[in-house]
């Protein structure tokens, strides 16, 4: 009996063996046993992603038309058909959204918009002592012709006091920027706050006939963080976190734009908005409470 064991037991190990022979020379891959658990690797290398992944801060949908979900390729906004801006534009920036695409410059109504509301035109800016600003800057959707061309609808744009749109407000922009080149990446929203700015021509509440609203102030809230993958996985309570809330008026670019530095709380106090609610509530707390002090 045992030595009839043997001889089976002998004759398995050939056959295992002859099978493993004849898989190798076929070229075909044996499948092994995966560990159940899943193992995330962090993919090192920029990527183009969510533009809302850290939450839609105002709940915004399709169904309300004072807080009117966009959601376009180049990055996300609530628009408010009252006020006739967007209240806020939501976007992700990293090099892979970079490249040499030239400024398109071609600002136009937005088609998105419902036929029957109020669509800002170019025209309703001309003389008026505001210049046509940004919320998701041309200079971080250079990566194609179309990308950058999206930042050009007016509902993108907003009326900015010239200065504060030419230099205080750009050189955050290119603050955020610069911040690429030390391999991070970051989550960026931008919006409007309040009415009435000051212009070159001085204070003004609206625009085109009282349609088109001047924003008391202008906010931006940036999370920055190393190149990476599973974005939301990896904000821990030392994320850095930006918030500023700067007066739409031309003496705003008199100070630097570290001047206006607050806590995204203070942010949110003020728009009544809700950032990061895709993060647990804790990490929410910690990140949103301090004010930044890392710039240099």
């Amino acid at each position: 009996m045992l030595k009839k064991a043997i001889c089976y037991s002998t004759h398995f190990r050939q056959l295992v063996l002859a099978v493993g022979l004849l898989v190798v020379s076929q070229g075909c891959k044996i499948s092994l046993p995966q560990p159940s658990g899943r193992v995330q690797i962090n993919n090192p290398n920029p990527t183009r992603d969510d533009n809302l992944a850290l939450g839609n801060p105002s709940g915004a949908s399709v169904g309300d038309p004072d807080n009117f979900l966009m959601v376009k390729s180049a990055y996300a906004l609530s628009y408010n058909r009252k006020r006739g801006i967007a209240n806020w534009v939501s976007w992700h920036l990293s090099t892979a959204w970079k490249g040499t695409a030239s400024r398109n410059n071609d600002f136009r109504p937005d088609p998105q918009l419902p036929t029957d509301w109020f669509t800002p035109r170019t025209s309703d800016y001309t003389n008026t002592g505001f210049d046509r600003g940004h919320l998701c800057p041309s200079d971080d959707r250079d990566g194609s012709i179309d990308d950058n061309s999206a930042t050009f609808l007016l509902t993108n744009i907003v009326p900015q006091a010239p200065r504060h749109n030419r230099e205080v407000w750009k050189e955050l922009e290119e603050y955020c920027r610069k911040l690429l080149a030390s391999n991070n990446e970051l989550y960026i929203i931008a919006g409007t706050d309040g009415t009435r700015g000051t212009g070159s021509e001085g204070e003004v509440s609206k625009l085109a006939d009282g349609k088109l609203t001047v924003p008391q102030a202008l906010w931006k809230v940036i999370v920055v963080m190393p190149v990476g993958s599973n974005d939301l996985g990896r904000i821990n309570a030392n994320t850095r976190v930006i918030a500023v809330n700067i007066p739409n008026r031309q003496t705003a670019a008199d100070k630097p734009w570290t001047y206006y530095l607050m806590s995204v709380d203070e942010v949110e106090r003020r728009t009544g908005y809700d950032f990061f609610s895709n993060l647990p509530q804790d990490l929410q707390q910690t990140l949103e409470s301090r004010v930044d002090g890392s710039v240099n």
